[in-house]
């Protein structure tokens, strides 16, 4: 549970980057936020990672407020997609069970499963012990994403971050992630900052996050009817989608 957050930078404290944020996520509960850039979307992942501490307010994680914490608690807890995975040099496998080493086959096979990332494993020539260059060299921009969010997932997280990951993916491999997350859901809560209203609408419920405030929360349905930022985001979004205008107020 987030609870009246504030925030700002350590080199410009007379700008709040968030202010009064508060919110909850439920168990198995998917999030989406969206908003304008420099909304202050990237800083809240931030703080859930507890790469900054709060101002005030709070963060709890079960209950307890992450600066109680270590920080090995706070990150063993929250696994992290980035838009950009990072990769490097060296097998599919040493990349995936970086951060749970001691993995079992069955949790390797589980977790690539659930990413949606057997398959194309299975295609390559040596499989998991296939090499790759630095940042994953050999690799599309979907299969990276799988990849990492097979390895965000290896390590059980309680909540997983997803920095909207297929923005920038063609349609097969924005499929493949789209699928990867509908898996997840139950699974744990997941937060995701979302680009695109094909993510959108896999949520649970939407945070509309803007000038570092929550401004709505809702369905897409809900905040369509009473949330003229979202209302603009979902034309614009629709619109660079290739979808009819009629879809932005059917779609669930």
């Amino acid at each position: 549970a987030v609870s009246h957050l504030r925030f700002a930078y350590p080199g410009r404290r007379a700008v709040n980057v968030l202010e009064d944020v508060s919110f909850a996520v439920a168990p198995g509960e998917m999030v989406a936020v969206v908003g304008p850039s420099g909304a202050g979307k990237s800083t809240l992942f931030d703080l859930l990672q507890r790469f900054y501490d709060p101002q005030s307010g709070s963060i709890l994680l079960n209950g307890v407020d992450l600066r109680d914490l270590k920080l090995a608690q706070v990150r063993d807890r929250i696994g992290f997609v980035p838009q950009d995975p990072v990769l490097f040099a060296g097998t599919l496998k040493s990349n995936l069970v970086y951060g749970a080493p001691d993995a079992t086959e069955q949790e390797m096979s589980a977790a690539l499963a659930l990413a949606h990332a057997s398959d194309f494993i299975a295609e390559m020539p040596a499989g998991l012990d296939t090499v790759v260059g630095e940042g994953g060299v050999g690799l599309s921009g979907g299969q990276k994403q799988r990849l990492a969010i097979a390895r965000a997932l290896l390590a059980a997280p309680g909540i997983l971050l997803l920095d909207e990951a297929t923005s920038a993916l063609d349609a097969e491999s924005e499929e493949h992630i789209r699928q990867s997350v509908q898996e997840l859901k139950g699974r744990c809560s997941i937060l995701v900052i979302a680009h695109r209203l094909s993510t959108v609408r896999q949520a649970d419920r939407i945070l509309v996050l803007a000038d570092g405030r929550v401004q709505a929360s809702g369905s897409h349905d809900q905040l369509m009817a009473t949330n003229d930022l979202y209302a603009r985001f979902a034309r614009i979004q629709f619109a660079a989608e290739g979808l009819p205008p009629v879809e932005a107020r059917t779609a669930g």
